[in-house]
C-alpha cells in the first residue's frame, strides 16, 4: 500500500461520516450553508488554508495545502434537489473530494502540488461554476476533476449544453360562466406546447426541448389571468441551444397570439456549457479506478445531462466520470431511490473508489514530467 493509500484509508472514516451527514441535511442552491460549513470545517482541521466566501457567493470556498508548481483543483459539489434530497448524490461528491484531498496532503510539497478544493454551490440550479468561473476563482488553476454517481462507470461520458427560460403571460381574468370578455393565459400556454410538440419533428436528433407549466390557474370556475412556464433547451453546444431557442420562443408567442394574451421572457441564470475531457487524465483515472474493481464497457450510450464543469473544462483541462451505484434503472439519478443510495453502502462504495481513484490520478499527473509540463504551460 502506498503512502496516499495509506493515508486515505485513514480518513476514510471521517469522509464517510462526512458524506453521511450531507446526506440527512440537504440544502438547496445558494442555500448550502451546513454543508460548506461542515466540509471546510474537516479541512481546515488537517491544515488547509480555507477562503471563504468567494466570487461573492456565500457558500462557495477555496481550501488550499501545498506550495507547488503545479495547481490541481478538485471540485466539491453540495447543492441537493426540492423534494428529493440528494438525488444526485452530492454528499458523495463532496466527500470523494474531502477523502483525495486528505489524503494528498502530506505529500504536496513532496510532489510539487498546490492541491485546491473548490466549493461549488448550486450545481442543480444557477451553475455556480460558471458564476466562479467568470470572477476568476479558476484563475491559476492548472486542471480540475470531481467524479459523479450514476448507474454506469464511464470515464469520459458525453455531458450537453443547456440553458433555460422562465415565460409569463399576462391575459384577463373573468368568471367562467361569463368567459367572452376573458383572455385566458392559460390557453396561451397549452397553445404553446402543443406547438412545441409538433416542432419536435423538425428538430435535429437528439435536441431536448423541457417544459413545465409552473402556474396556469387555480380555480376551475375562474379564467386564469395569467400562467409561468419554463423552458429548458438541451443540445451538444451552446451555440445550438440558441439556435433552437429562436424557433421554440415562437412557440411561446403563438400561444400569446392565440390567446390574445401578452407573453415576457427572462433568461434563467442557469447556464451550463458543453464539456471537454482531458484524455490524459481520463487515461490515469481509468487504470486506477480498474485496480479498484471497476469496469468500464463500451456503451453505446455514454449519453448523460449538462453539469457546470463544463463550463470549468472549457477554461482549463478538466475530467468528469461517472462511477455506479449498484441499483436499477429505474432508480437512476434524480429520484429519491438514488439520495437514498447516496446515504449508504452504494455511497460509500463511491466515496471509496472515487476519493481514491482520483487520488492517485493526481499524484501521477505530478509525478509526469510530459503531463506537467503540459498542463503548467495552458497558462490559465
Amino acid at each position: 500500500m502506498t503512502g496516499i493509500e495509506s493515508a486515505f484509508a485513514r480518513h476514510l472514516d471521517d469522509v464517510l461520516a462526512l458524506s453521511h451527514a450531507i446526506n440527512a441535511d440537504p440544502e438547496l442552491a445558494f442555500e448550502e450553508h451546513r454543508t460548506s460549513a461542515a466540509i471546510t470545517d474537516v479541512l481546515a482541521r488537517h491544515g488547509f488554508a480555507v477562503e471563504k466566501p468567494v466570487a461573492d457567493l456565500p457558500t462557495a470556498f477555496v481550501a488550499s495545502v501545498g506550495s507547488g508548481e503545479l495547481v490541481f483543483g478538485i471540485c466539491a459539489e453540495m447543492d441537493a434537489l426540492p423534494g428529493i434530497g440528494h438525488g444526485c448524490g452530492h454528499n458523495t461528491i463532496a466527500a470523494a473530494a474531502v477523502g483525495a484531498a486528505l489524503a494528498l496532503a502530506p505529500f504536496a510539497d513532496e510532489l510539487g502540488l498546490t492541491l485546491k478544493v473548490f466549493g461549488t454551490p448550486a450545481e442543480e440550479r444557477g451553475t455556480g461554476k460558471e458564476i466562479m468561473v467568470n470572477r476568476g476563482v479558476f484563475t491559476g488553476t492548472h486542471a480540475a476533476m470531481m467524479v459523479h454517481p450514476s448507474l454506469k462507470d464511464v470515464v469520459s461520458p458525453q455531458f450537453r449544453a443547456s440553458r433555460s427560460w422562465r415565460i409569463e403571460y399576462t391575459g384577463r381574468g373573468g368568471h367562467a360562466s361569463r368567459p367572452w370578455n376573458a383572455l385566458n393565459a392559460a390557453d396561451a400556454a397549452v397553445v404553446a406546447q402543443t406547438a412545441i410538440g409538433l416542432l419536435r419533428q423538425q428538430l435535429r436528433d437528439g435536441v431536448r426541448v423541457h417544459c413545465v407549466v409552473q402556474e396556469a390557474g387555480s380555480a376551475v370556475n375562474v379564467i386564469p389571468d395569467r400562467a409561468v412556464a419554463e423552458c429548458m433547451i438541451r443540445c451538444d453546444t451552446i451555440a445550438e441551444v440558441d439556435e433552437v431557442w429562436a424557433r421554440v420562443r415562437r412557440c411561446f408567442e403563438a400561444g400569446a397570439l392565440a390567446a390574445g394574451t401578452t407573453v415576457d421572457f427572462t433568461t434563467q441564470p442557469s447556464l451550463y456549457r458543453e464539456f471537454r475531457h482531458d484524455p490524459g487524465l481520463a487515461a490515469l483515472f481509468e487504470t486506477h479506478a480498474k485496480t479498484l474493481g471497476r469496469t468500464f464497457p463500451d456503451y453505446p450510450d455514454k449519453l448523460f445531462g449538462s453539469t457546470d464543469m463544463g463550463n470549468v473544462s472549457q477554461v482549463i483541462p478538466a475530467l468528469h466520470p461517472m462511477l455506479s451505484f449498484d441499483l436499477p434503472a429505474e432508480d437512476g439519478n434524480h429520484t429519491a431511490a438514488f439520495a437514498a443510495a447516496a446515504g449508504s453502502a452504494e455511497g460509500d462504495r463511491f466515496v471509496h473508489d472515487g476519493g481514491l481513484a482520483m487520488a492517485l490520478t493526481i499524484a501521477d499527473v505530478a509525478r509526469s514530467a510530459p503531463i506537467r509540463a503540459r498542463l503548467t504551460a495552458s497558462g490559465n
